[in-house]
């Protein structure tokens, strides 16, 4: 599987985009950056969208997506989500007042978007990838992926205080090539990050002892604001195994 960081952030500036990771040009999960990330084209090859939460730093863009390749797919673009999360967007976003709603567009019979609920540990099969949704601790209600394709798995948690139940999956595979999950704020923000159900470096030093051994953790959701701080404290927590997404566009073969 090519994972592409189209963004890895968790907030925006000219140097950082919101969360949108997306697998082997069909696959994507979270669209908070895809729409300025990617050109139309690329777009347009997308066929599956999983959204770990409502959220708009992993939502926003599904409204630019939308209009970027409206009249243009040949069908919708299929868009996965706990069902909680699909009210929130049509609700706010797509409701005809923010924004038009794309599952009518350019007709209900051919719409632009087509949203399917998610129930947790209710595994589906999107083309070739399976896909197993697991809740995890953060508002919306979140969910992370673990998704399979051709013998290999990877593991994501874009938004996410301490969990378990996930990282108990997890360890069931014995294909697992990479583990995808966040460090939001610094040690000295701790308390905002546990209301707001994200990670510190000092609480993912607790988390990894909970998650399966000798593959590599990818670290993304940094706050542009706090991530010169974030990469000092993760350094000094001295894992071989992190892997820090500081910087945006970057590719990774499983």
């Amino acid at each position: 599987m090519l994972v592409r960081i189209i963004g890895g952030h968790g907030g925006v500036s000219p140097k950082a985009k919101a969360t949108s990771y997306l697998i082997d040009g069909k696959l994507l999960i979270d669209a908070g950056s895809i729409a300025e990330g990617t050109i139309v084209d690329e777009q347009i090859r997308i066929d599956y969208i999983l959204l770990s939460h409502a959220h708009l730093d992993h939502t926003k863009d599904l409204a630019f997506l939308s209009d970027n390749c409206f009249g243009l797919k040949a069908k919708p673009f299929e868009v996965y989500a706990h069902k909680e999360v699909i009210n929130s967007l049509k609700l706010h976003l797509m409701n005809d007042k923010i924004w038009p709603d794309f599952t009518k567009l350019p007709s209900v019979e051919k719409p632009t978007l087509n949203f399917f609920g998610l129930i947790s540990e209710q595994v589906i099969q999107l083309g070739d990838y399976k896909i197993t949704p697991v809740e995890v601790n953060h508002p919306g209600p979140g969910m992370g992926f673990i998704v399979e394709c051709k013998n290999k798995s990877l593991v994501f948690t874009q938004d996410t205080g301490p969990t378990d139940r996930i990282w108990e999956l997890a360890k069931k595979q014995s294909n697992l090539r990479a583990i995808f999950t966040e460090v939001s704020f610094p040690n000295h923000l701790q308390k905002v990050a546990t209301s707001s159900q994200h990670h510190t470096p000092n609480s993912m030093k607790e988390e990894i002892k909970k998650m399966p051994p000798d593959v590599p953790i990818f670290l993304g959701h940094l706050k542009p604001n706090h991530q010169t701080k974030l990469y000092q404290e993760i350094e000094d927590l001295g894992h071989e195994r992190f892997v820090i997404l500081g910087s945006d566009d970057r590719t990774y073969l499983f």
